[in-house]
């Protein structure tokens, strides 16, 4: 257990691109963001769902967005808000394969930071990171001047990017950061089961 963390589960998106909720999807047999809640909850003691709107469906503590239409940063920015401990990790509900492994050798990253993203073939992984609470104000700030990006803020916050090679170590094949957007995702996640 990661015991001054606590995991907050991103489910408020849109899943335009999927065509329905991508939260309640069936994937192994249960919806797809119960993938998320059974990894976070070997890990940490507290799991928070950060949503939209209410989702009676899901039992577990909620946290509705600060901006309804604020994407990642405003579900962020509100769940931070909420927490008891010093850092949270965030991951969306759509991301079944994220491993505990992977997850623990991020959490050794964070020391004097705001922040821990991997980076997956140059790109960063926003939302399979670790965020400190503190880090909320800077979130806020770019909401109200309408920026919504999460990696906007992220320029803002002091982050440890962690690099692929060091990654492969924990998850030799990076499917930590398969997500599902789309149907045909789901296609080729169910290969990957």
């Amino acid at each position: 257990m990661i015991a001054d963390c606590t995991a907050i589960i991103l489910a408020g998106g849109d899943s335009r691109r999927m065509g329905r909720d991508k939260a309640m999807l069936e994937f192994s047999g249960q919806p797809l963001i119960q993938a998320a809640i059974d990894t976070m909850q070997r890990l940490f003691a507290v799991t928070l769902i950060s949503v939209r709107q209410p989702r009676p469906e899901i039992d577990l503590p909620q946290v509705c967005d600060m901006q309804s239409d604020g994407g990642p940063l405003s579900g962020l920015a509100s769940t931070l808000a909420q927490i008891t401990t010093p850092w949270a990790f965030v991951v969306g509900c759509d991301m079944p394969f994220v491993s505990p492994a992977l997850v623990e050798k991020l959490a050794a990253h964070r020391g004097r930071y705001q922040a821990v993203v991997p980076v997956v073939d140059g790109c960063l992984q926003p939302l399979a990171a670790f965020y400190a609470a503190s880090g909320v104000a800077v979130m806020r700030a770019s909401l109200a001047l309408g920026d919504k990006s999460l990696l906007g803020a992220l320029k803002q916050l002091q982050v440890c990017y962690v690099e692929e090679g060091e990654l492969l170590k924990s998850d030799p094949q990076l499917r930590s950061f398969f997500d599902l957007d789309t149907p045909q995702d789901v296609v080729r996640a169910r290969g990957l089961e």
